[in-house]
């Protein structure tokens, strides 16, 4: 049964069908050739693996993601962090950096921190000097570390898929995204001042204090909504939900650039975003299923005992096998799919499963913009105009600065743990 679903899955992706249609289709195939449990259950299982409660926290965290397009908040984050570092080499190459990061810890969405921060920065770089490649680069990877810093809708798979706790889990994920932040953030500033990149203005601190009024309701979005959760307030569920009033707010009421238009279209184009994931949620949940009752989670412990595979060794394998998903792969279909599998080994072999989902999610962060099929390729590509091949040869610096710190959290736990065990 696994062979021919595997075969019929790889096979159909291969010919560019659309994931959910593959994963479906080889579960099908898969119940019809074999003797076993009844077609019926295809469809029981599509809607069981709906059945999730952190699931309703993704429409939420997506539709907050939009509404902050639309209000402006992204242009005042994006402007506070580029009036804080004033001359330092690669200043605002550093801007777009901070601005993508700060858009993370509101929405968690790579792809709209690459639209939201291309269209504000890319012409700026350009005229500062960047070039095409080198502009292009710093936006398609910098909107990578979205789905690593909290609250990241990969993590809500991960945690609904693998049992774990999603505060945890956004706690685990502070350090490792602040790790990446920060070596991104020297190698652009190492760059620029090799690349002979003008500087731009003197820090003034009448400007960063003009910059920090105009950014501060902006800011107080994610500290409401991460102090909340961790403060036990409200679930990830109702944060998001918390994270949407509060975008309403901030754009009808503080900002007043959202209409009841502008609002009605970004809540149709999170719907169409939430379908997506939920239709390759439900049909993950099918393969997840039948590789379960076909009983390949056990055979891969057992495979695993049998190697005599280190817990360092599994985790390097590990990231090679996800650096090479993410490549063709988008981060929630390899999630859903994946985790089921690899987190009981993670277990047996004494991996925390918290530290294992943050490797997991830097990984796929990283195939987020990895060629050729990186989805903020695509994003970046869309929104800036640049070629293809530029986007390409302008990340691959960019992919070596996150592979190094992929491997630091690998190698220390602590990155991921530390904090967690400091609240508990």
């Amino acid at each position: 049964m696994t062979w021919v679903l595997g075969l019929s899955v790889a096979t159909l992706t291969a010919l560019g069908a659309p994931i959910f249609v593959a994963l479906l289709s080889g579960a099908a195939l898969a119940l019809l050739l074999f003797p076993g449990p009844p077609l019926i259950a295809l469809q029981q299982t599509i809607f069981g693996g709906l059945d999730a409660y952190a699931l309703l926290s993704v429409p939420f965290f997506v539709f907050a993601g939009e509404l902050m397009a639309i209000s402006g908040i992204a242009d005042r984050l994006i402007g506070l962090v580029r009036a804080l570092f004033g001359r330092v080499p690669g200043s605002l190459g550093i801007a777009a950096l901070g601005g993508s990061t700060l858009i993370g810890t509101i929405c968690g969405s790579s792809a709209a921190a690459v639209a939201a921060v291309g269209r504000n920065m890319y012409p700026q770089l350009i005229e500062n000097g960047y070039g095409r490649r080198r502009a292009a680069g710093i936006i398609t990877s910098s909107g990578a570390i979205d789905i690593v810093i909290p609250p990241s809708i990969a993590m809500i798979l991960y945690g609904a898929s693998a049992e774990q706790s999603i505060p945890k889990l956004f706690i685990a994920g502070i350090i490792p995204g602040v790790v990446i932040a920060l070596m991104m953030a020297a190698w652009i500033s190492l760059s620029a001042f090799l690349a002979r990149v003008p500087r731009a203005e003197h820090f003034r601190a009448r400007l960063a204090w003009e910059a920090f009024r105009r950014a501060a309701w902006a800011l107080s979005m994610p500290v409401f909504v991460l102090v909340g959760i961790y403060a036990g307030l409200f679930s990830p569920t109702e944060a998001g939900g918390f994270a949407c009033a509060y975008a309403m707010f901030l754009g009808f009421v503080v900002y007043r650039t959202v209409t009841f238009a502008t609002m009605l279209e970004a809540a149709v184009r999170s719907a169409m975003m939430t379908s997506r994931i939920m239709i390759v949620v439900a049909a993950a949940g099918v393969i997840s299923w039948i590789l379960t009752v076909a009983g390949v989670p056990q055979a891969l412990i057992q495979s695993t005992a049998d190697a005599g595979l280190s817990p360092l060794g599994f985790l390097l394998t590990v990231n090679l096998l996800l650096l090479a998903i993410g490549c063709v792969l988008d981060p929630t279909s390899a999630i859903l799919v994946l985790s089921p599998l690899l987190v009981p080994i993670a277990v047996s072999l004494g991996i925390d499963p918290i530290h294992f989902g943050v490797v997991m999610t830097v990984n796929l962060a990283i195939g987020m913009f990895t060629p050729p099929f990186g989805l903020n390729i695509f994003v970046a590509q869309s929104v800036l105009g640049v070629r293809t091949s530029d986007i390409y040869r302008g990340v691959l610096p960019f992919m070596v600065v996150q592979i190094s710190a992929l491997a630091l959290i690998t190698l220390i736990p602590a990155l991921s743990l530390w904090l967690l065990h400091g609240m508990s």
